[in-house]
């Protein structure tokens, strides 16, 4: 029986002949995945279920894409494990958005990496496959991606220019442990990643970008001290400094729609620093990243190498969906705003309505009220961020020309909806994006 014919009858019929031939090509992609990873990537963690994988390839229905980002992070290593052990009521409310709005393919952002998944078992475990209240029917997600992130890595070197290396933690004047981090955390895998899938993910061929020099970019924003016109960073630092606060991901996911790649990524704020802007520009070169890793051709000899060693960029008829918590609202707050834009306007993105709430219109009207005038639509917002910095555009989910956008939304609902008992565990919001793949 050939592949394709095999896929829907195991939907169907779930038939034992069907069901070892998944098994055997599940156990031979592992198997390959496994054998091209070298030792130091271990920490990597790809988990799946052969037999959903068997049942899922007969799915025909629009693929649901969103990110969320969770706010499930702690301020000590291990914190986010023992919280989620003893039950965690922000961990319900965001399992329960989770329920309502089902997504087969979903970036958590701000979650907290631990190298054995610890976390990321609990949450499934306890939280998603549990029906909560205000939610859904339970929720599984047979496959999962999670790695090592550069949020609260010593580096090793005074990344903040305070004349120290690291610090003992928080202070009332400064942030000392965390500035000097790869990326600000104060402990390694805070504000982590996790993708989660319907789907198999193939391991063989994700790419990471976390090692990635800053100065290796193309044309690199360095930052520049204004009092007296030198680099902010010397050059001992800014040679070794990385790009990505947290790490950049090529996470391909194979569909009925075909093989799709989650480009995931969680820039940093633009803010927290001094006149140098030195994190306003680092999070308009994390998103250049991805608009360099469209333009480039994949093989090709360049700076644009990921963490394996292999450069270039994504083939040109590779079907992508760019997620995350990117910190850079099109018109408003802080931020470079050219860099989302040229992001949003690149030609391989596709072109679509805004994702949307009515609960973004409620609040943006509140702090209108008191003085805050935002010139971006008030339903585009994905978060409310105080009353000084009120609700801004922050979170994306940007599929590829490749797709065709069936329907889209903001998991925002007004403070008299039903909903809005679960909406307000993190201060972003879910975005979801239903998208089917356009006939050849």
């Amino acid at each position: 029986m050939p592949e394709a014919a095999c896929r829907p009858r195991c939907h169907r019929r779930r038939t034992r002949a069907c069901q070892n031939r998944a098994m055997a090509k599940f156990n031979l992609l592992l198997a390959g995945a496994i054998a091209a990873l070298p030792s130091g990537c271990l920490q990597i963690n790809v988990q799946g279920d052969p037999e959903a994988w068997a049942e899922s390839m007969g799915m025909t229905a629009p693929l649901r894409v969103a990110t969320y980002n969770t706010s499930l992070y702690d301020e000590t290593s291990g914190g986010l494990v023992r919280r989620l052990e003893s039950g965690d009521a922000n961990a319900r409310r965001i399992a329960a958005v989770l329920q309502r709005v089902r997504p087969d393919l979903v970036l958590l952002n701000e979650f907290d990496y631990d190298a054995q998944g610890r976390a990321a078992d609990l949450f499934q475990q306890r939280y998603l496959e549990v029906a909560q209240a205000g939610g859904g029917e339970a929720l599984r997600y047979p496959y999962r991606y999670l790695a090592p992130v550069n949020t609260g890595v010593p580096s090793g070197l005074d990344l903040d220019g305070n004349g120290e290396i690291g610090g003992t933690g928080r202070t009332s004047t400064g942030r000392n442990r965390g500035n000097d981090a790869w990326g600000y955390g104060l402990h390694p895998g805070q504000y982590g990643m996790l993708v989660l899938s319907r789907y198999p993910i193939d391991p063989a061929q994700v790419r990471t970008f976390q090692q990635l020099k800053w100065s290796a970019l193309s044309g690199a924003r360095r930052p520049v001290d204004p009092k007296t016109g030198k680099p902010w960073y010397p050059p001992a630092v800014w040679s070794q400094l990385r790009l990505s606060s947290k790490s950049h991901w090529d996470v391909p996911v194979r569909t009925p729609h075909g093989v799709v790649h989650l480009l995931a990524a969680h820039p940093t704020p633009p803010v927290f620093d001094g006149p140098e802007d030195r994190n306003g520009a680092r999070n308009a070169d994390e998103l250049r990243l991805w608009q360099e890793y469209l333009s480039t051709a994949p093989g090709t000899p360049s700076w644009l190498c990921d963490d394996r060693g292999r450069c270039g960029g994504l083939a040109a008829d590779a079907r992508f969906v760019i997620t995350g918590d990117l910190n850079n609202d099109p018109v408003d707050g802080d931020g470079r705003h050219e860099a989302i834009l040229e992001l949003l306007e690149h030609p391989r993105v596709a072109r679509y309505a805004t994702p949307r709430s009515e609960g973004a219109v409620e609040v943006a009207a509140k702090y209108a009220q008191a003085g805050l005038v935002r010139r971006g639509s008030p339903a585009h917002a994905t978060g409310d961020f105080g009353p000084k910095a009120g609700t801004l555009r922050l979170d994306y989910v940007l599929p590829s020309v490749g797709f065709a956008v069936k329907g889209s939304g903001v998991f925002w609902p007004t403070a008299g909806d039903a909903d809005a008992a679960i909406a307000g565990a993190s201060d972003h919001h879910l975005v979801w994006v239903d998208l089917d793949a356009r006939s050849p």
